[in-house]
This record gives C-alpha cells, sequence and structure tokens, in this order.
C-alpha cells in the first residue's frame, strides 16, 4: 500500500458496524494515514470513516417491508457507486447486508476496485444462486466461521476465515455470581435471559408469544427471575407496550444483552447473532422467530438449510431446539426452556464448549492482514 492508503467501507447496520469498527481500529494502528469513506455508524467513525449517510437510513427487516423504501436506498447506493468511483478507493469493503453490498460490489469491481465482503451471506442455507453473483462481485470474502470459508472454496471463491470477533469480547465478561450482583439477581435462584431481538419488526412479531411465554414460566416457578435486555429506549417502549407483564421478578433493562446473558442459566431468544453468543457465553438456549407472513411465505422457499440457530448450523445437528413461524408457539417455547434448566441444557453446554474451539481469534488482525494484502495487490496491477 502507499503512504496514503483510501478503504472504502460499507456498513449498513449495527452489528456490521461494530465489525467494521474493529478492522479499521486495527489498521489504522498500522497506517495512521489511511483514509476510510463510505457508509458506517459511531464504532467506525471512531476509526476514521467519514460517512457519506446516516446509517440508520439503511436498515430495514423482512422481504416485503424493504420495498417501501427502495427508491431511498437505490439513490443511496447510486450516491455511494459515483463516490467510489471518483475516489477510487485502493479497494472497497461491504460488510454484511448482502442484498445492498454485493451489487454495489459487482459494479464497482466491474470498473477495476478491489472489492471485499466481510461476513458471509448465509447462501450455504438459502438462495444458494447466490453464489454466481458472489464470484463476480468480490476478490476476497472475510468468513467468520470456518465452515464458510470451505464453501467458497468448493465453489471456486477466494476466501479467508478471520475467525470471530465474539470470542475476544466475551473473554472480558464477568462471571455469573458477579453480573447477576451487578443486575441485582438473586444467586440462588433460576433465571431466564429473554432476548426477542433489536429490531422493531422482529419485536413485533415474537413479543406478544415470547410475553406469554414468561408470565407462564414466572406462574410455575416462584423463585424463577427473567431479564430482557432492550436494545435502545425505542426497543423498551416497544418492549413494555407489547410485553405488559406485572411481576417484579420480570425485569427490562436498556442494553447490557451480553450481561443478562452471563448472568442467566437459560436463554430464551429470536434466531439471530444472539444464538451465537449464547453459544459462546455457554448457555443453553431456545430459539425462535416469527416474521410477516408474506415475508415468511418468501423465505420459506428460499431455505435449504434444515437449520436457523447458528449453534446447529455450525454444529449441523439440532443442538439448541428451535420453532419457526406457527411452531413457535407459547406451548413449544414453555416447554423447551424448562428443559433448558435441567438436562438436554446439559448436554447443550458440553456440545457447545467443543464448538468455540473450532472457530478463532484474532478477528481484527486477520481480517487487516487480508485487506492490506488486497489493497496491495491492487496497487500491483
Amino acid at each position: 500500500m502507499s503512504n496514503t492508503p483510501h478503504l472504502g467501507v460499507l456498513a449498513g447496520e449495527k452489528s456490521g458496524d461494530i465489525l467494521a469498527g474493529s478492522v479499521l481500529r486495527e489498521l489504522k494502528l498500522r497506517n495512521e494515514s489511511l483514509r476510510v469513506t463510505g457508509i458506517g455508524g459511531e464504532a467506525s467513525a471512531l476509526h476514521g470513516l467519514d460517512s457519506l449517510y446516516d446509517m440508520d437510513r439503511l436498515a430495514v427487516f423482512g422481504f416485503v417491508e424493504p420495498l417501501k423504501r427502495l427508491p431511498e436506498l437505490l439513490s443511496i447506493r447510486s450516491a455511494v457507486r459515483r463516490h467510489m468511483l471518483t475516489e477510487q478507493p485502493d479497494a472497497f469493503l461491504g460488510v454484511d447486508s448482502p442484498d445492498f453490498n454485493l451489487t454495489l460490489e459487482q459494479q464497482l469491481r466491474a470498473r477495476g476496485i478491489k472489492t471485499a465482503h466481510l461476513v458471509s451471506p448465509s447462501v450455504w442455507a438459502w438462495r444458494p444462486g447466490r453464489i454466481k453473483k458472489i464470484k463476480k462481485a468480490v476478490d476476497l470474502m472475510l468468513c467468520l466461521l470456518p465452515f464458510e470459508k470451505d464453501f467458497y472454496e468448493q465453489h471456486g471463491v477466494d476466501a479467508v476465515c478471520v475467525g470471530h470477533p465474539l470470542i475476544e469480547e466475551f473473554s472480558a465478561l464477568p462471571d455469573q455470581v458477579t453480573a447477576r450482583n451487578y443486575l441485582g439477581l438473586p444467586q440462588d435462584t433460576p433465571v431466564l435471559a429473554c432476548l426477542p431481538g433489536s429490531r422493531a419488526g422482529e419485536i413485533e412479531h415474537i413479543g406478544p408469544t415470547f410475553a406469554q411465554v414468561i408470565m407462564r414460566l414466572l406462574a410455575s416457578d416462584k423463585e424463577m427471575r427473567v431479564v430482557l435486555p432492550a436494545a435502545s429506549e425505542a426497543r423498551m417502549d416497544q418492549i413494555n407496550r407489547l410485553m405488559p407483564i406485572e411481576d417484579d421478578r420480570f425485569i427490562v433493562i436498556e442494553g447490557q444483552s451480553r450481561l443478562a446473558m452471563m448472568a442467566s442459566d437459560a436463554v430464551l431468544c429470536a434466531s439471530g447473532t444472539t444464538t451465537l453468543e449464547a453459544m459462546l457465553i455457554g448457555k443453553p438456549m431456545t430459539i425462535a422467530y416469527k416474521m410477516a407472513w408474506l415475508s415468511w411465505q418468501i423465505l420459506s422457499r428460499m431455505v435449504t438449510s434444515p437449520y436457523v440457530g447458528l449453534p446447529n448450523v455450525i454444529a449441523g445437528s439440532a443442538i439448541a431446539p428451535e420453532f419457526l413461524q406457527g411452531d413457535a408457539n407459547v406451548e413449544n417455547l414453555y416447554r423447551s426452556v424448562l428443559e433448558s434448566f435441567s438436562g438436554s441444557g446439559d448436554q447443550q453446554k458440553a456440545i457447545f464448549a467443543e464448538l468455540r474451539q473450532t472457530i478463532g481469534d484474532d478477528y481484527a488482525v486477520r481480517s487487516a492482514d487480508a485487506l492490506e494484502e488486497l489493497m496491495a495487490i491492487g496497487e500491483i496491477q
């Protein structure tokens, strides 16, 4: 790379912004003059990203819902494309948000800009035909999980496994006793962490069902405590509206989802990154997911993987019970959560410990290594 390298970055939502921020921090430590432009949030901005738009304008949920915002999303993508073609960065990094980023990456790559994509789309699980587009869109896929790298190599796409950032992050978490003390939870009672998702649409669909499960659990066990971390103040207001549980053993807090899981004995959660977090922390879980009917009809016809929870995908078997749409009912979730406090929970924890060993660490360092090599190749050519 030259002394003043330029990296284009686009992170479309909070989770991607956090991932990008870690990589940018490592790159900045290596070269303070690195220039970064594109779209991101606070984590990326802290390490030099000059964002062209507010990242929240890209955050959408489902399949049908984004259609309502399509003109705005297309306009933003066109503006980012024009910026990158004008500025000619040494490389462009799309972080997650594959439906938005892959088209942009393909357009930039066709015009000679090296492209990388961080966080593999779940092409191994649904819409497998996307691999053809990915081959055209990216020079390098940065995978967080080992089985993803193997998949891409089988399909002729250059890929590298960079490990998972959560492994290092979780090493700094307090133990269960400390977490319970901090949250004001008793040490000698069962505690459930409930995580209904971070997006409004997710909570709207699964929240009422979770509320009924929680009320039934509290009624059946007078010692039970349930802690629900809301992703933001807005989500807290939404949760209080959809889950009006009048019991002082049910606690809604803002943020601190990982602390809540550390304090818990078991987890009830919406499918998503939370399932991987619970696995790495070592907590048995019940996974549930609901979405708009039409979005579900579209998605269910595209899925090729038998599992949605990442622990199950990594293991290749149903380690953690998962319930989708109509199966995500009160009776199924209630029984599954009860079982996670006993024998089945112990089995999950033992397998989770083994799975953690298959996922590497040093995520930021390995990602930066891969990007530096890609940017240097771009200059030589």
